[in-house]
C-alpha cells in the first residue's frame, strides 16, 4: 500500500519534524512517502499533487494554524478517491476528538497524542485484520459508522525512537530550511493557556544520540537549528552540558534557538554564554506573557519578573545572544491599564524582539474548559483567537493589535533602533503610548491595508510626528536620516528626504573634508578617499546636534551642528559613519 504522511506548513522554509518521527518509526517495516505543502498553497495543487503519487493512505499532521486548511484538502481527496485512507494527527485534533469525528465524515482514523507507535500499529491493522479495538490512542468509525475512541496507551521510550534526520531526500534542502529537534518532551508547569500543561512530567531521549543528529545535521548544510522543548533549561546540568557541546563542535554560520525559561536560569550560567559562546551562535525566546502576578496565578503561571529581568539584562549585556520576548493580551483580568504595564516592563528591556501575540483558546487547555469564568468570546475556528473578554472590550482589542502592527514594522525589523529609543525616552509618556498613537494613525490612513516599501515607512513616520506637532523634530529627523543611511549596504539611489544641499555648498564641504580629514578620525584617514570616491560612494548630510556626543551619551543632545558623512565601502560591503562638527563659517562663505 502506498502511504503517503503530509503536513501544510506556515512557511516553506519550515519543516515538520512529527512526520519525520512517524516516517523513522515505521520503516523497515513500510516505506513511507514525505509530503510537505504550506497553507499559502493553492488547496488544489495540494490535492493534485498528492493523487499523483496513488496513494492508499494519508495521514496528516493537523496544528492551528493548517486545520482548515488541511480540512479542504481531505474534501477533494476523497471525492477524486473514497478508497484512500485518510488519517489524521497532532495536537489540533487530540483534544475534542469526538467533535472532529463528528464534523469531518471524510477522516476516517484520528490518531490521539504521541504517534510514532501508534501510527506503526495502525499500518500493521490496516494490512492485515482492520481490527482498530487492538490500537490504544485512536478513534476511527466501524463497519456501521458508529465512532469509536480508544484512550491512549504508555508513553513511548524516547531514548528508543530512531532518528527522524536520516533521510536520503532531506539533505538538499537543510540548508535552506529551519530545522526542528527536540531533546524532552513535556512541560513541568501548569500555564493553562498551553497544551503543554496537559502532559505530565518531562522526558528526555537520549543524549548521545541527540548530539549525532546535530552533528550530522551540520555536516550536511543546516544553519538554523531550532529546539523545540517547551523549557531547555529545565534541568541546569543538562542545559550547560548540551550549551558546551554546541560551543565546542558547532560549525561557521549556525545558528541554534532555544526557548527559555528565564527566571530559573542561573547567573552563572548566563557568565559562562557570556565568556564562552560566539556571538550569534544562540538566540533564546523568552515567554513573559505578562507581568501582572494576578493574571499569573490565575492561570496557574509561575513567573519572577525581577529574576526573569536580571537574566535577559545579562544576556542583552553579554551582547552575544538575540533575545526574543512574548507577550500575550488578553489573559485574565489583564484590562487594557494592566496590559500596557506588561508591554512597558518588557520592552524596558529592549529585547531584540518583542512579540505580541494574542490569546488563543486551545482545545484541552485549562482556559478554554474555564472560558465562561471570564466571559471569553472566541472564534469558532481556528485559531480560536479571542475577542473580548469580561475585562478587555473589542474595541480594546482592536488597539492593542495596532500597537502590534507598528511595533513589528518599526522595533522588532530594526530599521530605525536609534530613532525609537528617542522618541520613548524623550518624545512620548511611554514606549506603549508611542506605539498606540502611532499605530491608531496609522491604521487611520488606510495604511495597514497595503504594501509598503522602506522608504514608505521612514516618511510616514514623519507624516505622524509633524501631525503631532512634535518638539525636537529637526533632531529626530535627523536620527531617522542616521538610521536609514547606517543600514544600508550601498549608497542609496535617492533618499526618503528631499536633499535640498546646493551643488556649490556640497562642494564646499567636501572641500573641507579633503583639506581636514583628520577632523573626521583617525579610521577616515586611514580610508585615504579620493575626490572621486568621496562623491561617488558617500552620503554627506548636515545634521542640527553633535551625533556622535549623543551616541556616546544618549541623554546629551547637544545642539551642534555638525556633520554626518557615511562611506559605503565597496571592497568589503561595511557601512562606515563618520561625524564632526560643522564649519559655520565655511558654509556662510
Amino acid at each position: 500500500m502506498n502511504i503517503i504522511l503530509s503536513t501544510l506548513n506556515a512557511k516553506y522554509i519550515h519543516t515538520s519534524l512529527s512526520i519525520r518521527y512517524l516516517k523513522a518509526y515505521a520503516e523497515p517495516d513500510y516505506d513511507v512517502q514525505l509530503a510537505e505543502y504550506t497553507i499559502n498553497d493553492p488547496v488544489i495543487n495540494i490535492a493534485s499533487d498528492l493523487i499523483q503519487k496513488k496513494p492508499k493512505i494519508i495521514g496528516f499532521s493537523c496544528y492551528i494554524w493548517n486545520i482548515e486548511e488541511t480540512i479542504k484538502v481531505v474534501e477533494i481527496l476523497k471525492k477524486v478517491d473514497p478508497s484512500i485512507v485518510i488519517v489524521l494527527g497532532g495536537p489540533e485534533v487530540t483534544y475534542d476528538t469526538k467533535y472532529w469525528m463528528e464534523r469531518l465524515h471524510n477522516v476516517d482514523i484520528i490518531i490521539i497524542g504521541e504517534g510514532e507507535q501508534t501510527f506503526k500499529q495502525l499500518l500493521d491493522e490496516l494490512h492485515h485484520d482492520r481490527q482498530f479495538n487492538r490500537i490504544g490512542g485512536i478513534a476511527y468509525r466501524t463497519t456501521d459508522n458508529e465512532i469509536k475512541i480508544n484512550p491512549q496507551s504508555n508513553k513511548v521510550n524516547l531514548k528508543d525512537l530512531p532518528s527522524p534526520f536520516r533521510f536520503e531526500e532531506d539533505k538538499e534542502s537543510l540548508s535552506k530550511r529551519v530545522v526542528y529537534i527536540e531533546t524532552s518532551r513535556g512541560c513541568p508547569f501548569s500555564c493553562q493557556f498551553c497544551l503543554s500543561s496537559i502532559e505530565v512530567g518531562v522526558r528526555y531521549f537520549d543524549r548521545e544520540k541527540i548530539k549525532d543528529d546535530i552533528r550530522y545535521l551540520m555536516q550536511n548544510g543546516a544553519k538554523t537549528i531550532k529546539f523545540v522543548d517547551r523549557t531547555f533549561n529545565i534541568s541546569r546540568s543538562y542545559a550547560m552540558e548540551m550549551f558546551q557541546f554546541l560551543i565546542d563542535e558547532h560549525l561557521p554560520g549556525t545558528v541554534f534557538q532555544f526557548e527559555i525559561t528565564a527566571d530559573i536560569m542561573r547567573p552563572e550560567v548566563i557568565q559562562f554564554l557570556n565568556d564562552n559562546a560566539p556571538k550569534g551562535l544562540f538566540r533564546f525566546e523568552i515567554g513573559v506573557q505578562s507581568t501582572n502576578d494576578h493574571t499569573n496565578e490565575l492561570v496557574k503561571r509561575k513567573q519572577n519578573f525581577d529574576k526573569l529581568t536580571r537574566t535577559v539584562t545579562m544576556v542583552r549585556d553579554g551582547g552575544k545572544i538575540d533575545q526574543h520576548l512574548d507577550l500575550i493580551a488578553g489573559l485574565p483580568d489583564e484590562d487594557y491599564d494592566s496590559f500596557k504595564k506588561t508591554f512597558n516592563d518588557v520592552f524596558a528591556l529592549r529585547p531584540e524582539e518583542l512579540q505580541l501575540g494574542f490569546l488563543k483558546m486551545l482545545r484541552g487547555t485549562g482556559l478554554r474548559i474555564n472560558a465562561k469564568q471570564y466571559g471569553y468570546v472566541y472564534m469558532d475556528h481556528s485559531p480560536y483567537e479571542i475577542v473580548k473578554n469580561n475585562v478587555l472590550s473589542f474595541d480594546d482589542m482592536i488597539r492593542i493589535k495596532q500597537v502590534e502592527d507598528v511595533l513589528e514594522k518599526y522595533w522588532n525589523n530594526h530599521r530605525m533602533d536609534e530613532t525609537i529609543h528617542f522618541l520613548v525616552k524623550n518624545t512620548f509618556n511611554t514606549p506603549f503610548d508611542f506605539f498606540q498613537e502611532f499605530g491608531s494613525f496609522w491604521d487611520k490612513q488606510g495604511w495597514s491595508r497595503i504594501g509598503h516599501q522602506l522608504e514608505d515607512l521612514f516618511k510616514r513616520l514623519e507624516q505622524f510626528l509633524e501631525y503631532k506637532e512634535i518638539k525636537d523634530l529637526e533632531v529626530i529627523k535627523a536620527l531617522m536620516k542616521y538610521d536609514y543611511l547606517r543600514n544600508h549596504k550601498q549608497k542609496p539611489r535617492k533618499t526618503w528626504w528631499s536633499n535640498k544641499t546646493e551643488k556649490q555648498e556640497k562642494r564646499k564641504l567636501i572641500d573641507e573634508i579633503i583639506a581636514t580629514p583628520e577632523k573626521l578620525g583617525k579610521k577616515f584617514v586611514e580610508l585615504n578617499l579620493s575626490e572621486n570616491e568621496l562623491y561617488k560612494h558617500t552620503v554627506i548630510e548636515q545634521v542640527p546636534f553633535h551625533l556622535q556626543s549623543y551616541l556616546t551619551n544618549i541623554n546629551n543632545v547637544e545642539l551642534t551642528p555638525a556633520l554626518l558623512v557615511v562611506y559605503y565601502n565597496i571592497h568589503n560591503g561595511q557601512t562606515e559613519v563618520f561625524h564632526q562638527t560643522l564649519n559655520i563659517e565655511l558654509l556662510a562663505t
